[in-house]
């Protein structure tokens, strides 16, 4: 389990009715849709600043961390396609309080939630390696051009 938790307490899932667990879940919906627009604008930081850079060492940085955020685009992907057939679940539930194995029901929630926890830490970690190249990459960049400038 990760500390990361969007639940108000530790035993929430278990105690929960089926509405508080839909209104949780759309929540987690949200959150994902801004992580995946928050992508994108690290995507395009780093199309930006990949024009401006001159040395080999800086674009094999940045192609690293392209890679790690289009796997980081995949995890969101998929976590927006099991909350939203999680959300119909928890729709029928609501009309249907048998329709599913309640117990089971409630495991596959924790385990999204879980699997929502590690995608926040593995975003953060990207985004936070993003701007940490960003900066590099600007600050080594312009003493280069700097230079370039002066020795010509």
């Amino acid at each position: 389990m990760y500390d990361f938790r969007n639940r108000p307490k530790d035993n929430y899932i278990h105690h929960a009715n089926w509405k508080q667990l839909f209104i949780l879940t759309e929540y987690w919906k949200s959150d994902l849709l801004f992580y995946q627009d928050d992508l994108k604008f690290l995507h395009h930081l780093i199309d930006k600043y990949f024009l401006l850079i001159s040395k080999k060492d800086n674009v094999d940085k940045v192609l690293e961390i392209e890679v790690n955020l289009l796997n980081v685009d995949k995890q969101c992907a998929s976590l927006l396609k099991k909350t939203n057939k999680h959300l119909q679940y928890l729709a029928e539930l609501i009309d249907n309080p048998f329709a599913y194995d309640a117990h089971k029901f409630k495991i596959e929630h924790e385990i999204l939630e879980d699997s929502l926890a590690q995608f926040v830490k593995d975003f953060r970690n990207n985004r936070k390696e993003v701007f940490r190249i960003t900066e590099y990459i600007m600050d080594h960049e312009q003493l280069v051009h700097q230079l370039n400038t002066v020795n010509k």
